[in-house]
């Protein structure tokens, strides 16, 4: 499918059918997803967007999708979004974890936390760039 083409990258969703196969493709792979739930007016979001980029390369093992919550409302009103950004950490379908705001340390740890040791590229891949 499309999104094994699309490791190590942020999947920008734009549509309520897009959410749909993300999500279901993402439950038949058990692999961590990271929901990046943002609006194109809120500066931290703005900020936290290439630092989401730059861990989405490290770590092709988790998909990370982007759902602008003006464009998607009703998908931002079923996962109860109330501030932007809010990341949800998802596996197999349910929520194992939540981070509100543009915190990167907290993002990375939470991120790590679920992801699990086969995520990453390896020790020796570690990229070079940091933010």
């Amino acid at each position: 499918m499309a999104a094994a083409a699309e490791e190590g990258q942020v999947i920008s969703v734009h549509s309520v059918e897009e959410w749909k196969a993300h999500l279901e493709s993402a439950n038949l792979s058990k692999k961590l997803v990271v929901v990046d739930f943002t609006a194109s007016w809120c500066g931290p979001c703005r900020f936290i967007g290439p630092i989401l980029a730059e861990i989405a390369k490290k770590l092709p093992g988790v998909i990370f999708l982007k759902v602008d919550v003006d464009e998607l409302k009703t998908v931002a009103a079923d996962w109860a979004i109330e501030a932007m950004p809010t990341f949800i950490f998802l596996k197999e379908g349910s929520i194992v974890d939540k981070v509100v705001g543009a915190q990167k340390d907290i993002l990375v740890a939470t991120i790590h936390k679920h992801a699990g040791p086969g995520a990453g590229a390896g020790a020796g891949a570690k990229a070079t760039a940091s933010a």
